[in-house]
């Protein structure tokens, strides 16, 4: 079993989404022709997106390594990235059998009303297993707790990506769709909580700057093309490289930002047609019942102001990381994941960059201390993997560090249930058990208003 899903995952995202989506949209009556473009139209998206931020990571991989040895920068935790974190999700019994085990999770609470999400966002189920296995190597190898950990993380995803739906769709223009990814539906709690304070301060809503508007009052340096630039070239300059180089970095990072929503583009032209048919489908024989395709947020990262704030923060948290009391871990490898961190916040703030800014920093510097705080679970997780196979280098931590990685370590709800298994034990399982039902409860009451008030309205 583990050697098939194994298999299925090796293939990757831009061979297995035309599969797949070829398959549902026969499955809900559309032409194989127009089924297999949309397929194709979302694996293209995803190659393109895998070049460009290869880019990013291997052009700025040797510069941020150089800036952290010439100032003294090294940190305690050493930032392995999502590929090391994938390496533990996937290496052990709970990533095994972690796809079967979520998809029957899913159905069940489809078929019963607790979610309308389908997620079929396979690549990403790793956060999932990476979750169920740090909880596993914390309580001594139990497939139990494994497990429990990640079928809660997956549970709540689902609930979080239904209650977030409405808002992403308005905002994104992308009816039918949710986002099931746990390290992106974290910060909406960020979102909602500082957005409302934010809203509290008096002559606040006068920073309503979206990337529009940065346009409007900065002139060019106010672009997304022109800030990546800047930024690529300030990070060859702190790296004290030549000036060819310096220019090379500048024009890379400039790229990355152009490119990216051209490339996201494509997502949206492959899931529409799916949704809008997904939509009609459901209207005429499930009595109006509502269903979402879960899908990866990389589809909406290309959004102007996520791009904005991206190359902002990026050297903002390098700066942070080393001054703030407590941190010890410094991302590096990571920091082409920052992308992640606004499909799920622009639509609260309406994409205003100030307020997206501020909260994107915010849950970033509770991020670090996150990973922090998980660098040892981290640490014997990985270290058991690369022990049990040595081919898995991306699970190896250079020595005398411990390891990290903000994909998902830096999680609000990752921490959450790991701080409860590891410090409250049977009772963090019963208060994950009490947190998980009650959410899952709350869903299906609102799932079945809506559903009787889309009844009567078309009587």
């Amino acid at each position: 079993m583990k050697q098939v899903f194994a298999y299925i995952i090796s293939l990757g995202a831009s061979v297995m989404m035309p599969i797949l989506f070829t398959i549902i949209g026969l499955c809900i009556g559309m032409k194989f022709g127009k089924a297999l473009r949309s397929g194709l139209y979302v694996g293209v998206g995803f190659v393109g997106l895998g070049i460009v931020t290869a880019l990013l990571t291997t052009n700025f991989d040797m510069p941020l390594k150089a800036i952290s040895q010439l100032y003294d920068l090294q940190l305690k935790v050493f930032d392995m990235g999502w590929p090391a974190a994938a390496a533990v999700a996937y290496g052990t019994a709970v990533g095994a059998l972690i796809i079967p085990i979520c998809l029957g999770v899913n159905l069940l609470l489809l078929f019963t009303k607790c979610t309308r999400t389908v997620n079929i966002d396979l690549w990403n189920y790793w956060h999932f297993a990476f979750i169920g296995a740090v909880a596993y190597f914390v309580m001594d190898g139990s497939l139990l707790w494994g497990y429990f950990a990640a079928i809660v993380c997956y549970i709540v995803t689902l609930v979080m990506a239904d209650l977030t739906a409405e808002r992403f769709q308005k905002h994104y223009d992308l009816q039918g769709i949710s986002i099931p990814q746990p390290f992106c539906q974290s910060f909406t709690v960020f979102a909602v909580a500082i957005n409302w304070l934010l809203d509290k301060i008096p002559g606040f809503s006068r920073l309503d700057i979206d990337a529009e508007g940065l346009k409007k009052k900065f002139g060019v340096l106010g672009e997304p093309l022109v800030l990546g630039v800047i930024v690529g070239a300030l990070i060859g300059w702190g790296a004290q490289l030549d000036i060819k180089k310096v220019l090379f970095l500048g024009v890379t990072m400039g790229a990355v930002m152009e490119l990216i929503p051209r490339i996201t583009s494509l997502f949206i032209d492959g899931l529409k047609p799916i949704a809008e048919k997904t939509q009609e489908v459901a209207k005429k024989r499930f009595g109006g019942m509502k269903v979402f395709i879960g899908m990866s947020p990389a589809l909406v990262i290309g959004h102007p102001t996520t791009l904005v704030c991206s190359v902002i923060l990026i050297p903002v948290i390098l700066a942070l990381a080393v001054f703030l009391p407590g941190n010890q871990f410094l991302p590096l490898a990571s920091l082409a994941g920052m992308f992640y961190l606004f499909p799920l916040i622009l639509p609260y703030t309406k994409g205003n960059v100030v307020k997206s800014l501020i909260i994107g920093l915010v849950a970033l510097i509770v991020g670090l201390y996150f990973v922090t705080d998980m660098a040892s679970a981290f640490t014997l997780a990985a270290s058991e993997v690369y022990k049990a196979d040595p081919t898995a280098s991306a699970a190896h931590i250079p020595d005398g560090f411990e390891g990290g990685a903000l994909d998902f370590a830096s999680s609000l709800f990752g921490y959450i249930i790991y701080a409860c298994v590891k410090y409250l034990q049977w009772i963090g399982m019963g208060i994950l058990t009490l947190i998980t039902l009650g959410m899952m409860m709350w869903n299906r009451s609102r799932i079945i208003k809506d559903e009787k008030t889309n009844n009567q309205n078309n009587k």
